[in-house]
């Protein structure tokens, strides 16, 4: 699969995959993450979506054998545009997706994150994650990450990590709400 940049596997580590977990991947590029997740998949499967056509050819290639045993499903669609099921995915992520960060706290950003909570099943995962470039930026992004996370109900938690040549990498992680039998809603475990 030739390198894999070390963003793409501390993020797919960070959803702390099950073998049967339904993913969806916002903006997955050339479908390196795809493959990633897929290797952790027994009878799980991985919806992936990117704007670009030419990123996506090279992701279906790259993954041709997922996709034609019904793993792995690329959409061309922006997050915009995608429209799922209610609770379709156990675990929901991106990297490097700059509408979340950029436009937060507005309400694109607000109607983006609602849109992955109902997309996510009740103590589902959801996963943002950045490499800002040299390193920077990583505590400005999520300090106006996390609070537009939080604020759709989830239970949120920032993570830090490092690359090997000592680049930062910032996630936030949040788990979807779950009821708890008495109509009441609350976090399931810890983010």
């Amino acid at each position: 699969m030739g390198d894999v940049p070390e963003r793409l596997t501390w993020a797919v580590e960070n959803l702390d995959l099950s073998p049967t977990d339904r993913v969806l991947e916002i903006g997955c590029g050339r479908g390196v993450a795809v493959a990633l997740v897929c290797e952790r998949l027994t009878s799980g499967t991985v919806t992936a979506i990117d704007r670009s056509e030419t990123a996506l050819r090279a992701a279906r290639l790259r993954n041709a054998p997922r996709v034609a045993a019904g793993r792995a499903v690329l959409h061309r669609a922006t997050l915009e545009e995608a429209d799922f099921p209610v609770a379709a995915f156990d675990k929901v992520f991106a990297v490097n997706v700059n509408l979340f960060w950029t436009h937060a706290p507005d309400e694109e950003a607000l109607a983006a994150v609602a849109a992955l909570r109902r997309w996510l099943a009740p103590g589902g995962v959801l996963c943002l994650c950045w490499e800002p470039p040299k390193g920077r930026r990583a505590e400005e992004i999520a300090g106006k990450v996390e609070p537009v996370v939080a604020a759709q109900g989830f239970a949120t938690q920032v993570r830090a990590g490092m690359t090997a040549a000592g680049g930062q990498l910032v996630a936030v992680r949040a788990v979807a709400p779950v009821s708890d039998g008495e109509g009441e809603v609350g976090g399931r475990g810890e983010p």
